[in-house]
Parts: C-alpha cells; structure tokens; sequence
C-alpha cells in the first residue's frame, strides 16, 4: 500500500478546504489536498447570492439578523468571531490578493445587496455567479502555490486514528488521536494512506442525502460520518436548512434561484398570482429560509399545487438580465423569459446547521483532527442559518484554524506510526443495487425527515435505515471499494444520524419543525 506523508491532510477543496491550504502553504506546511473532483467541484461553486462584507454601518445590527435567523439557538461567541474578523479575512484574501471582480456602483464603491433575513444591504457580489468567481480564483491560486499538492479523485475511506489503525497495542488506550486517512484513488481503484500532522474534514454538507437538494453530487456527509467513526462529537444535526426556492419544471433539472431575487423586490404567489407569505412573518418573501420554506410547503399541501411560483414583475426586464444573467439562462433553457414570466419553485434541502462539533479554531475533540466549513459546527447557525453567511464562514473559518495549526506544529511534537495495510476483496458490488439503495436512503429522508418532522415519520425512517444499514454492511465487507460504495455507506451513516438527532429533540426550532402525529 502507497503512504504519503505530510503536514496537512485537507479533505475537500471548497472554499474552506483551499483557503486552509493557502494559509498552511505561505506558512511553509506541506499541504495535501484532497478534492472528489476538479477546482470548481464543490458546493462553494454554486452560491449565488454573495458573501457579507460590510459591517461598519453596525457590527450589533449582523450579529442580531444572525441570532434572530438561527431562532436564539446560535452561539454568541461564533457569532462575535464572524463579524469582528469575518471583514478582514474577505479584504486579505479576496480583494487585496486575488482581486475577484465583485459588482461595483457607478464609482467604483462595491455593490451592496440585501436577502432574506437581513436588516439591510451588506452582501458584495458578482452578478449570481458569486461563488463561481471566487473559487475558481482561489483554486488558481492553489495550483499556483507550490507547497499544496492537489488530489484530485480522491475519495477518503476513514481517518486513520492511534487506537485502530496501528499495530503497537499500547495504542488501543491512547487518547483519540487522528494522524491522517485512508484514501481510494479512483484512478487506480488502490487504496492508499496519508499520514498527516493535522488532518482538516471540509467535505462540505449532506444535502444529497435527500431527494431534492441544491447540492453537488457527492456531498452526503462524508466528513460528518468518517468523524463520528472514530468518536468525534457531532451536534445540531437535526437542523437541516431547506432552501424555499428551486427551479421546478416536469423533467427538467432543478437549480437554486437565489435569494437575491427576493432582496430586490421579488415576491412569492401562489398558482392564482396571490402573495401568500405574508400571513407567516412580518418580513413575508424575505423572511428567515426555514420560515419561508415552511410557508410554501403549507401551500402546496394545501392547495395540492406541485409548486409556487416566484412573482418578478417589480423588477425591470433589463435589470433582471444584468443582474441575474445565470438564472435569465437557465430558464430561458427551459422555455421560460424571466422578465415576462413567474419563476416555478419548490423548497429543497440546501444546508447542515449542525456538524462536527468545533472550537472556534476548528479542533474536535479528537486530538489533530479540525473540520472547517459546512462539514463543521461551532454554533454560527444555531436552528436555521442566515443568507450569505456560509462563504464567510468558510473563510473565517480556514483562517482561523491554519494559524493555530501552524502554531501547534512549529511547537508540538507528532508521533505518525506507520498505519495497518488495506485489504481489498476482490468481488464487485452490483452498481444498480447501490444505486437503488441510495435513492430509497434520498426517498426515505425526504419523505419523513423533511421539511415537516413528526415522531411517526421519523420512527418510520430510522426502521427502514436501519434494515438497510444491514444490507450496506454487507457489501461494504463483501465488496471491493468504489467511490459509489463509499458514498452509500457515508450517506447512510449520515441519514441515521440526521433521523436520531432529529428524534431526540422534541422541540420545533428553526429548521427542525415537528408537528404532532394526531
């Protein structure tokens, strides 16, 4: 089995993973960095909306549309983190390194936007392809720093940790130390290991664990249940944000439609042109996301509408246009002119609140072992997360936990055994079966930990997880190991976990909304 030995092993190469990696890389660290697929593959990509920026108007004023948004549950010192260093990391990295063309006014200030949730306008971004603009000139970046060795199509199987993965058996009652993981290289179907000084999960969140989500392919909680294995604390799990507005067409692909559409003034109808959200929040279609998306599911149950539609006419044709170029044309792709026509939507599940539970400077529990971005959770989102967040929260976030890296690893000492070989069985796991069993754990988790819980849907959804958890376990013992394999035993893992979070909390909060089973 091929080992590789470096500094810092980061899995996955959104925007949290990469600016990790820049920080480590200018700090002199070795860096691997681990991506399922190319630069751009990740769900930084394809935010829409924007980044937060400006602050000084009055740090109070983000900090209370964050708590209010969260539903009181976030974590005032997250918070305090978020918009005191949040605006530098964007100024250093963004702006004064890397220059992202973010729309500006006719002087050359930066364009300031507003979404749901939001007390005023605060967010920069460029046009509604603001993720895309500012990963693919991170990831530039990456692959022109040369301390950052980039891997690409790279699945991580499981962390490597002291009390498992070695064989000097003193290390069964060592504290719980990660030194790197286990990773399929799809190229050659091998497994090999990295070990590492700091292993970072930043795999993003578990949205296609669901049947209906915003999300990439592949994001179905890998670091979240690669992290529970090995004994790291997860929390939070059963806030799962559900995005009120995605594309909906008879067999067409769904896209988000961003919230910046509501910002600037529009407005969700139902099939007969009637506003509907008001009667939910004060704020109607610019309410808090789990709000909203409750509003239009209690809509669509009630008028039996397969979905609402988001009502464009206060806005200017040619503003539209400009504004929203990517949303004019995947919807003029599926026969539909924005500027003279309702936009169809539908809720989706978008964002993972909870996860591996962190310290402000990404540290797990377990020792050498951070999560960053979506994957982690301090306690920024409390039940429900507010827009636009996310993207700082990656860079906040990557910045923070590479200088306490940098510093532990210029002060501690790391013992890094040699890790235990893999071995691989030779029979292959019939692919139409692993296909039909992800799609009953995305069928499964939409139909009774979706949007609207109750004790019987959830009881009903851990039954049927768990008689195919059985079935999982068997190829995954049985199997020679694919990215598809890996992938179901992750999404599976992460679904039950989602369904016992979601059971042991019996009170509606944010995202996490419970209605009674009589």
């Amino acid at each position: 089995m091929k080992v590789i030995h470096t500094d810092c092993l980061v899995i996955g190469a959104g925007l949290a993973g990469s600016a990790y990696a820049l920080h480590a890389a200018k700090a002199g660290l070795a860096v691997q960095l681990l991506s399922l697929g190319g630069p751009s593959e990740a769900n930084s990509d394809w935010a829409q909306g924007g980044i937060i920026f400006d602050t000084s108007t009055s740090t109070d004023s983000l900090a209370n549309d964050i708590m209010t948004a969260s539903d009181g549950m976030a974590n005032p010192a997250a918070i305090d983190q978020l918009v005191k260093q949040g605006p530098q990391a964007v100024r250093e990295l963004l702006l004064d390194e890397l220059d992202i063309a973010f729309d500006r006014e006719s002087d050359g200030a930066l364009e300031m936007a507003r979404e749901g949730g939001h007390s005023e306008r605060r967010i920069i971004h460029a046009k509604d392809l603001t993720g895309h603009a500012i990963l693919s000139s991170v990831a530039a970046c990456v692959d022109a720093t040369a301390n950052i060795t980039r891997q690409m199509g790279a699945v991580a199987i499981d962390l490597l940790t002291l009390s498992h993965n070695t064989d000097e058996p003193a290390d069964r009652f060592a504290p719980l130390t990660c030194f790197g993981a286990y990773i399929l290289d799809e190229q050659s179907g091998k497994p090999m290991a990295i070990v590492a000084r700091k292993t970072i999960l930043a795999t993003g969140g578990l949205g296609q664990v669901f049947q209906h989500s915003t999300n990439r392919q592949g994001s179905v909680g890998h670091g979240m249940a690669m992290a529970y294995r090995v004994g790291a604390r997860l929390i939070d799990l059963e806030y799962v944000q559900f995005h009120p507005t995605v594309f909906y067409g008879n067999n067409a692909p769904s896209f988000l439609i961003t919230e910046a559409l509501r910002g600037e003034g529009a407005v969700l109808v139902n099939s007969r042109g009637e506003k509907f959200a008001d009667a939910f929040h004060p704020q109607g279609s610019l309410a808090p996301r789990d709000i909203v998306s409750r509003a239009i599911h209690q809509q669509m149950v009630t008028s039996g509408d397969p979905c609402v539609y988001l009502d464009l006419s206060a806005l200017k044709p040619e503003f539209i246009s400009e504004r929203f170029p990517f949303i004019y044309r995947r919807c003029a792709e599926q026969g539909i002119d924005i500027s003279k026509e309702p936009i169809p939507v539908v809720p989706a599940a978008h964002y993972s609140c909870g996860g591996v539970h962190t310290d402000l400077n990404g540290r797990t529990n377990v020792q050498h072992l951070n999560a960053i971005g979506e994957t982690a959770c301090t306690g920024l989102h409390g039940a429900n997360r507010l827009a636009s967040t996310s993207l700082l929260e990656c860079l906040t976030g990557a910045k923070c936990t590479a200088i306490a890296d940098i510093n532990d690893i210029s002060n501690m000492e790391f013992r890094l055994p040699e890790p235990n070989d893999w071995e691989s069985p030779r029979h292959e796991a019939d692919p139409t079966l692993i296909q039909q069993d992800m799609n009953l754990v995305r069928q499964t988790m939409w139909n009774y930990a979706g949007i609207v819980r109750s004790k019987h849907r959830l009881n009903r959804a851990r039954r049927i997880l768990l008689e195919l958890r059985e079935e999982v376990h068997s190829f995954y013992r049985d199997c020679r190991l694919s990215r598809e394999l890996i992938e179901l035993r992750n999404a599976l893992q992460t679904a039950l976990l989602v369904v016992h979070a979601a059971n042991l909390n019996p009170d509606s909060k944010g995202c996490h909304f419970l209605v009674d089973d009589e």
